[in-house]
């Protein structure tokens, strides 16, 4: 379906999840040719994600395991290692602007996912510039942003992050494992909540933990945090909750 300027919701049913094997799952989708800042922050309240002009929620009807998860930023605390991990990349030079597309973004993302797909198995096909540009270019909005990361003249990490007033949204990370001592994709992770604690944005928003996932259950690091515990339409109250662990 090509679409130019229309906005359509639909729900896909019994899809193959991505985190387990042997469930499928039910993902309702909204593509939102222009999505505001105010809309925009309702929706990520109520656990939807966005790639490009598609903003999705899961809705399976037998499982609950994906938890939208927000970090308390007031609260957080550096850690002593996260302290390391942000003095190792004193050199490590930070460029935060909208999101672009170059050769540069697409051989390192390649190269982020060949490595993924040796070390844990994701699925892997070479992207295409087309679709990399609508998962991470369209919909430029004001508070679309990419994070680059750039060591020695080189690009080594990319992150793309939504700045909205009251909210961060961490949409996807890759990074060059050559500099896996670097530690890019928990430095980005800091870097955004430095610069939330900076304009003083109260959450940000990771998307999905999955407790105790090889791919997901990282994120748990990044403590204190809340989580959502319903499942509520734009018109209903979202409910959080700080979570223990």
């Amino acid at each position: 379906m090509h679409i130019l300027n229309q906005d359509v919701e639909f729900l896909e049913e019994n899809r193959t999840c991505s985190y387990f094997d042997e469930k499928l799952s039910d993902i309702r989708y909204r593509y939102i040719y222009s999505c505001s800042t105010e809309l925009y922050q309702k929706m990520l309240e109520r656990g939807w994600r966005r790639f490009g002009r598609m903003h999705f929620v899961p809705e399976c009807k037998t499982c609950d395991k994906c938890v939208s998860m927000r970090i308390d930023v007031e609260n957080y605390k550096f850690s002593k290692s996260e302290k390391r991990v942000i003095s190792k990349n004193k050199d490590t030079k930070l460029y935060i602007r909208p999101p672009s597309l170059t050769m540069e973004h697409l051989n390192l993302y390649d190269k982020y996912h060949r490595f993924m797909n040796d070390k844990k198995n994701w699925p892997y096909t070479p992207i295409e510039p087309e679709d990399y540009s609508k998962s991470y270019v369209e919909a430029t909005e004001n508070y679309a942003k990419e994070f680059l990361y750039v060591r020695d003249d080189k690009l080594i990490g990319v992150a793309l992050v939504d700045i909205l007033p009251q909210s961060i949204s961490a949409i996807y990370c890759y990074y060059d494992h050559d500099y896996s001592d670097l530690s890019i994709g928990k430095f980005s992770i800091l870097a955004q909540i430095k610069i939330a604690k900076e304009l003083k944005i109260p959450y940000i928003y990771l998307g999905y933990w999955i407790q105790n996932h090889f791919s997901m259950g990282y994120k748990e690091a990044y403590s204190p945090f809340e989580i959502l515990k319903n499942r509520a339409s734009l018109n209903e109250t979202p409910i959080w909750k700080k979570n223990e662990i």
